[in-house]
């Protein structure tokens, strides 16, 4: 993703301290991870699918913009929780709205035909199999078996909660746990090494749902905690910008992304971009962690 990142840090005793979160602009979000999809589908054995979700995210800009502004969130949620209480979504009028307005959209869309079944078989579903399909998106769940159709759900689940976490107050935000997003409580898609001015260096999670960004110790599983036994693993060299970091102690490994070596760098575009490092990662044993949508199936 291009930087768009301003931060107006706190000094105390004249050192910087890295805000805690950045909440999301949708519109600057899904418009930047689209030019970024666009760029990597140029020179890419998955260009088909890179400029599928390019356009799948260009799309997810225009509705942020066209669609009704929703609702205000219930007030007095805290006590360690997250603000945005996502099972209260799942009967959210504003979210299935969202979804048949993505398919609407999508359907003006070039994509794989795998990806044009599933969206004509979401189209034409009734309540309830939109229901199933949503409500496993908001607990981070996708079922082997169809993942071409809740990669639409998760689609039309990103544009919900990113707007609605633009709408949060940042300073009333605290953590709930590691890898666990403040905002809405979803799983991390990666984590990103910050090259901001003010904040170089610094790693921050990206939640896989509402896009907020919030900050984590730099050397710790965002699966289990631990700063024991953590390890970094590259298809490249050991310079290279996209890493799993790897945990000994719950065995699982998730994408860093070094935006000092790579400004361009998407947590989520890339993600998909560098799925040669998945592929590498299957043979160690390791499960990922984390959540990403649209690399179900893969």
């Amino acid at each position: 993703m291009a930087e768009t990142l301003e931060p107006d840090p706190s000094v105390i005793g004249g050192v910087p301290e890295a805000p805690f979160v950045f909440l999301p602009d949708p519109v600057a979000v899904f418009q930047s991870r689209a030019r970024r999809f666009g760029f990597l589908a140029k020179d890419s054995r998955l260009g088909p699918y890179l400029a599928f979700l390019g356009d799948l995210s260009a799309l997810q800009a225009r509705l942020a913009v066209t669609l009704p502004s929703p609702a205000p969130l219930p007030s007095g949620r805290g006590g360690g929780m997250p603000v945005i209480d996502r099972p209260l979504l799942l009967d959210d009028p504003a979210l299935h709205d969202t979804l048949a307005a993505l398919c609407n959209g999508a359907a003006g869309l070039d994509m794989p035909d795998p990806a044009r079944l599933a969206l004509e078989a979401v189209s034409q579903a009734g309540a309830e199999d939109r229901r199933w399909l949503l409500g496993n998106i908001l607990s981070d769940t996708i079922p082997d078996d169809s993942a071409a159709a809740h990669l639409f759900a998760a689609a039309a689940v990103q544009v919900h909660l990113a707007r609605l976490a633009a709408r949060l107050d940042p300073g009333a935000l605290a953590p709930v746990g590691t890898g666990t997003c403040p905002a809405c409580g979803g799983l991390p898609v990666s984590s990103t090494v910050m090259a901001t001015p003010g904040i170089e260096n610094v790693r921050y999670a990206t939640c896989s749902g509402c896009a907020t960004q919030w900050n984590e110790v730099r050397v710790k599983c965002l699966c289990c905690g631990s700063t024991k036994g953590i390890g970094y693993r590259s298809a490249e060299t050991h310079e290279a910008s996209v890493k799993a970091e790897t945990c000994a102690e719950c065995r699982s490994w998730l994408k860093i992304f070094h935006r000092t070596k790579n400004h361009s760098l998407d947590p989520v575009a890339d993600d998909v971009g560098s799925l040669g490092l998945d592929l590498m990662m299957r043979d160690t044993g390791l499960r990922r962690g984390g959540f990403h949508p649209f690399l179900a199936g893969y």
